[in-house]
């Protein structure tokens, strides 16, 4: 208390109080001390490189996003036509490494690793379908994969990290790829809609949006394929039912998803028989979804007369 008054006593105009309020001297002869420290400018927020189509996984840790991304390159690389990375982004060397991995690793059965949280993995690649319908055109795809922690930071009303955030609030075309595992759908049907709630409020129409769910792991099902479209439907509308209410309302996609026969050993699992069948099925949806186009859509009249002779 005796500190407080002492701060906070009356001014006097004694000799001491004149000399705290001499007026400012413009003395030139006087030192200018350096001591100012300038305020940095913030750094940009906006998203680079907008000519492309943004494809956003989300997904809890272990989902299998990245299981998902591996395999849908694999499979448009080896199969649909030629996958590279773009020209002139700030990240080219880098996707050509992370390409690479991903490609060496998955012919060695050997699972891609987790994403580093607090930090959007992007991918600029350029496809080229190897159909040679003019209708058929290359396209720019942009991948955008995150840590499944940062995911989980939405749940009851909190927020991404500012590396999420900055895209999912970018004027740029986004498709969203929404995955849930077989084994865990069930406790994650409550995150799902609330980041369908994010994504409304950041003003996505939900009945435009370009979005499919993913059931992956469905190996785990003790099948590869599914005996029906209504043993998805069933299964989705049992484990994740708010969900299913969002995606038949506004006619979203739904899909399932498995990458082969995977084995644990020695704590580790690996692939020990590769299936591409449903990263085909989902990469000609991610392309029909952009383009209006199928990949192995057969051309023209005119175009099928000429392959015929060509052939």
């Amino acid at each position: 208390m005796e500190n407080f008054n002492e701060k906070f006593k009356p001014l006097s105009f004694d000799q001491e109080a004149e000399e705290m309020l001499k007026p400012l001297s413009f003395d030139r002869e006087q030192q200018v001390q350096d001591d100012f420290v300038p305020i940095a400018r913030t750094i940009s927020n906006d998203i680079k490189n907008k000519e492309s189509n943004f494809i956003f996984f989300f997904g809890t840790a272990d989902s299998g996003k990245s299981v998902i991304l591996s395999s849908m390159l694999y499979y448009l690389k080896s199969h649909a036509g030629v996958l590279r990375p773009k020209l002139g982004t700030p990240n080219s060397k880098e996707a050509n490494v992370l390409l690479s991995d991903f490609f060496e690793n998955i012919r060695q059965g050997i699972l891609p690793g987790r994403s580093t949280r607090d930090q959007v993995t992007r991918l600029d690649l350029v496809f080229e379908p190897n159909n040679k319908s003019k209708k058929v055109v290359p396209i720019d795809l942009t991948f955008l994969e995150t840590s499944g922690e940062n995911h989980n930071e939405i749940r009851r009303g909190g927020s991404y990290h500012s590396s999420i955030e900055s895209f999912l609030n970018a004027n740029v075309p986004l498709t969203f790829i929404i995955v849930t595992s077989y084994d865990s759908a069930h406790k994650e049907d409550s995150l799902i809609n609330e980041f369908l709630d994010e994504l409304e409020r950041k003003g996505k129409n939900l009945k435009s949006v370009n979005a499919v769910l993913v059931i992956s792991k469905w190996d785990k099902s003790g099948r590869m394929d599914v005996e029906s479209a209504e043993e998805l439907e069933g299964f989705i509308s049992d484990r994740l039912p708010m969900t299913a209410q969002r995606i038949n309302t506004y006619g979203l996609s739904k899909s399932y998803y498995t990458i082969g026969s995977v084995q644990n050993s020695i704590g580790q699992e690996r692939v020990n028989l590769l299936n591409l069948s449903t990263a085909e099925v989902l990469s000609k949806w991610l392309y029909r979804s952009i383009t209006g186009y199928d990949l192995d859509y057969e051309g023209t009249f005119w175009e099928r007369l000429k392959f015929s002779f060509t052939n």
